[in-house]
């Protein structure tokens, strides 16, 4: 079968209007942005930079429309068309085997790492790990729950300032304050989980926006109990009550204990051995729970409400589950973010913060725990690689999140279900 397109067949019309639309649309975002340069009080014109952005975005349309109208790129587009169709598909038995090697490989590779790096990249891997533990966390609400979180920052917060307040009016330390937090962040979830029962889509995201928003607000203007924008202190991490420091202030430090040369890393480096095995932890938590009944309740939530109720599960029960683990999760999290950087307050726990961990479960896709982990080592690493382009972070953060809905709108790694080996049976 002759597939070839005659060059009578290609409207270089269509092509040319295309990118010039493209090229004036491009000119109106990255005008103001690039084009104009603050330099103390006065407005710099460097109108080259946005010119030239939009001149490679012309020449880039032109070149992809003209593609589209060739065989191969009809071809392209009804493929990219029938996978955007499949919702949910299965994995058979031979593609997971892989897993068996791959799995091994990168939790010693992850081992290993923290040995060999510096005490920069080594917090840069400690943040990764956080944000990874939000996004599973955040995937239990959203992906499989299906219930619209922008507010989640909040179950992070209460962790970060339960192991702050803890320390400071309590006296506790970072292994009583882990699972307190955990406790305390769920029962944020189920008071969160209460109002919102009736809810759905744009009013579950406005009611959970204004709580995440109304416990930053109360961490910030409670001056006298949270110390308002000026923070807490939170405590560094023990082993058996051997601290990291250089000088102990109660008991031993542990490289006196153990006869060893100080080393500033040795307390990133416990943080992140200790986040590690949470995390992966949570990993087998969380798959496991996909296949229990409260799991197979949640994706059946997801799916369709009506149906739900009509067979009989409670979701009273089944939304307040969610959002409590998912909150837990959160609070988990923000135990070992106050813990790694030793100090908290309100201001890293804006909206923003919420908006980059949904976008780590969309791009990594719904229900995904594959794509979760990967789209959040990428937002989280990425961004240090490229310390040159920081001015641009938050754009191409955007742009790529466009491209995601169009041509990935079920994220990284699609929804899979297990398949099970029935031969011999």
């Amino acid at each position: 079968m002759d597939t070839a397109v005659s060059p009578a067949s290609i409207s270089l019309r269509q092509a040319v209007l295309d990118a010039l639309i493209a090229g004036v649309l491009a000119l109106i975002v990255f005008g103001p942005i690039s084009g104009l340069v603050l330099d103390g009080y006065s407005v710099k014109n460097e109108l080259q930079r946005p010119l030239m952005i939009a001149g490679l975005i012309m020449l880039a349309r032109f070149l992809l429309a003209v593609l589209m109208q060739t065989a191969f790129g009809r071809h392209t587009l009804t493929r990219l068309q029938a996978g955007r169709a499949m919702q949910v598909t299965v994995a058979s038995v031979k593609a997971n085997r892989y897993l068996y090697w791959l799995i091994p490989l990168a939790a010693a590779a992850a081992l290993i790492a923290p040995f060999m790096l510096t005490k920069y990249w080594l917090t840069v891997l400690i943040l990764a790990l956080i944000y990874v533990l939000l996004g599973l966390g955040l995937n239990i609400v959203v992906g499989l729950a299906g219930l619209l979180d922008l507010g989640y920052v909040a179950f992070y917060a209460v962790g970060a300032y339960g192991l702050a307040l803890g320390s400071q009016y309590l006296g506790l330390g970072f292994w009583t304050a882990l699972p307190l937090a955990a406790l305390t962040a769920a029962l944020f979830g189920v008071v969160l989980g209460f109002p919102v029962l009736r809810m759905h889509g744009d009013y579950l995201a406005i009611v959970t926006l204004g709580f995440g928003e109304i416990i930053r607000l109360v961490l910030n203007n409670w001056l006298d109990f949270t110390g308002g924008p000026n923070g807490a202190s939170a405590p560094a991490p023990t082993l058996f009550g051997l601290e990291f420091t250089r000088r102990a202030s109660d008991g031993a430090t542990f490289h006196e204990y153990f006869g060893l040369a100080y080393n500033p890393n040795l307390r990133y480096i416990f943080t992140y051995l200790v986040l590690f095995v949470i995390v992966c932890g949570m990993i087998v938590f969380v798959t496991r729970l996909r296949q229990m009944p409260m799991g197979r309740a949640w994706e059946a939530l997801r799916e369709d409400e009506v149906a739900c109720r009509s067979l009989g599960i409670n979701h009273v029960l089944v939304k307040l589950s969610a959002f409590a683990m998912g909150a837990m999760v959160g609070g988990i999290a923000g135990v070992f973010f106050a813990t790694y950087q030793g100090f908290v307050n309100p201001s890293s726990f804006t909206f923003f913060e919420s908006a980059l961990i949904l976008a780590i479960v969309v791009l990594g896709g719904l229900g995904s725990t594959v794509g979760v982990i990967i789209a959040a080592l990428v937002l989280t690493i990425l961004p240090e690689m490229l310390r040159e382009f920081a001015e641009y972070r938050v754009l191409v953060f955007g742009i790529l999140m466009v491209l995601m809905m169009i041509w990935r709108p079920r994220g990284l790694i699609r929804l899979k279900r297990p398949a099970y080996d029935v031969e011999g049976l």
